[in-house]
């Protein structure tokens, strides 16, 4: 199953803070929830993720690494593969970041075009939605309490 989703969402944070955590693969993938970071560099990361999609739980293996960086534009594409544990099928993922500045913040707008095979490909569109919503949601806490040093909400 192919969808693509989009979001957006704004940090109290200036565009060259934000775009310094976001490009740091390590920090930034602690951030996304139920991710585990093995290895990062300037360029590339390892790790596995586990994610709940309705009454199955699948944890994929995977890496991934920046396709494209425009450090002055703030804008970056991000292509991830992983696989999926207990043969419960594979996910791919292309992440497109662009940067504005917003007021004396930052808007980030997200166009993720995810791959799913497998099990988890027929829960479709709804719940991948909804699930994505729900767990960029726990990423923006997460982002923003690096970027302004309170702790996650």
């Amino acid at each position: 199953m192919a969808l693509q989703l989009e979001h957006s969402f704004t940090v109290a944070a200036p565009p060259e803070e934000t775009w310094a955590l976001l490009t740091d693969l390590k920090t930034v993938g602690g951030c996304f929830p139920g991710a585990t970071v093995t290895e990062a560099d300037a360029q590339t990361f390892a790790g596995n993720v586990k994610v709940k999609l309705g009454p199955i739980a699948v944890t994929y293996d995977g890496k991934g690494s920046f396709v494209e960086r425009d450090d002055e534009a703030h804008r970056a594409v991000i292509e991830g593969t992983g696989k999926g544990l207990r043969g419960l099928g594979n996910a791919g993922a292309k992440v497109t970041v662009q940067l504005a500045p917003d007021g004396t913040g930052t808007r980030a707008d997200v166009l993720t075009e995810l791959n799913i095979t497998g099990k988890p490909a027929q829960f479709g569109r709804g719940v991948m939605q909804s699930v994505s919503d729900k767990l960029l949601a726990q990423f923006v806490a997460c982002v923003e309490s690096k970027l302004t040093g309170e702790p996650d909400r």
